[in-house]
């Protein structure tokens, strides 16, 4: 059930929605920095393409202004650690060949312990 929420997550977070702000695009080296925008003039999502593919670390944020998502692209396809943020809790995903490889959660509260 994990693994269905997450990815309802990504899919949502992964769209454009229409937009009365205009994209930006700016060349940098050999990529292009996208930055969509939604109607109220926030960043809705920024990042990189390379050869028409998302490339590189790709940020989502909520209406507000605040993180929702950030992840990395190779090429197009989904690669390594994603997080997400949603009421208080964090999820880590990660994605191996294109696929969910596992799903870490911690909630607001939660206690990190250090062997240092």
């Amino acid at each position: 059930m994990k693994k269905i929420a997450t990815l309802a997550i990504m899919l949502i977070t992964g769209m454009s929605f229409a937009q009365s702000e205009n994209p930006t695009y700016e060349v940098k080296g050999d990529l292009v920095k996208a930055t969509y925008y939604y109607d109220n003039g926030n960043i809705e999502q920024e990042g990189y393409f390379k050869d028409n593919k998302l490339q590189g670390t790709w940020n989502y944020f909520n209406q507000e202004g605040k993180k929702v998502a950030i992840g990395n692209y190779a090429l197009g396809k989904k690669v390594g650690k994603w997080f997400f943020w949603s009421n208080g809790t964090l999820k880590e995903v990660s994605f191996e060949d294109q696929k969910i490889a596992s799903i870490n959660e911690w909630k607001e509260k939660t206690v990190v312990v250090s062997n240092e």
